[in-house]
This record gives C-alpha cells, structure tokens and sequence, in this order.
C-alpha cells in the first residue's frame, strides 16, 4: 500500500510538473507576440521628370516607414532636410529611405540631383501627425 501511494504522489507531482511547463511556455509565447515590433508600413514613390509620386506623403509621429524610390528615366535626389536624410535614386534600381519622425508638422522634400529643366520645381510635402 506505501508503494500505491508513494507512485500516486510521484504521478501527481510529475502531472503538476507537466502543467506548468506548458503554461510558462504559452505565457512566453503570448508575450513575445505582444512584444513585437509592428511591421513597417512601405510607402513606394516614383521619382520622375519634374515630379514625385505621391508628392505628399502622410505619416505618424513615431512611426517608422521605409520610403522605396524608383526612377524610371534619369538620376534623381531626395532630400528631406528637417530630419537629415537623403538618397540618390537611380534608375532602374530601388533606392530605400528607414525614417522615423520625432516632430509633428508639415516637412518639404526635394529632388536635389538636377535632373533638367523643371528640377527646380520637383518638390512635395511629409505631413507627420
């Protein structure tokens, strides 16, 4: 009769063991997914004679983007002076741009590679809410 109880004893621990193990590892679990990064939100513009597409682009603060640029017919530039970036933008290859804006307000951009003789007026506008 002691070896009964002593196995029941030792089955019930064992069977405690096993339920705690799976609960700390769904525990884990469930905190890894609500700890990761959200992923981040591509914005695709197209750089060409004399224009940028989108020419506004709208973003939150804090939110991170990844500005990917194509240029379909010769070298362009973007620059985005109120936060220090740029990128040159070449044709037919994808320039990408990681920017996370720490100020609200409403930023110009331009196109700081001439690129002919309506440069000077290729420009647009980052909203950051």
């Amino acid at each position: 009769m002691s070896i009964d109880t002593h196995r029941r004893t030792l089955m019930n621990a064992a069977g405690a063991l096993a339920l705690s193990s799976v609960a700390a590892l769904a525990l884990a679990q469930s905190s890894q997914k609500s700890s990761k990064k959200p992923k981040e939100r591509v914005i695709k513009v197209i750089a060409k004679k004399f224009v940028f597409v989108p020419n506004e682009i709208r973003v939150k603060q804090g939110e991170t983007v990844l500005l990917q640029f194509t240029a379909p017919e010769v070298p362009m530039g973007f620059s985005l002076p109120d936060f220090a970036v740029r990128a040159d933008i070449m044709p037919g290859k994808v320039a990408t741009l990681r920017l996370t804006p720490d100020k609200s307000g409403s930023f110009d951009f331009l196109c700081d590679v001439f690129c002919g003789s309506g440069h000077e007026e290729m420009n647009g506008k980052l909203i950051v809410s």
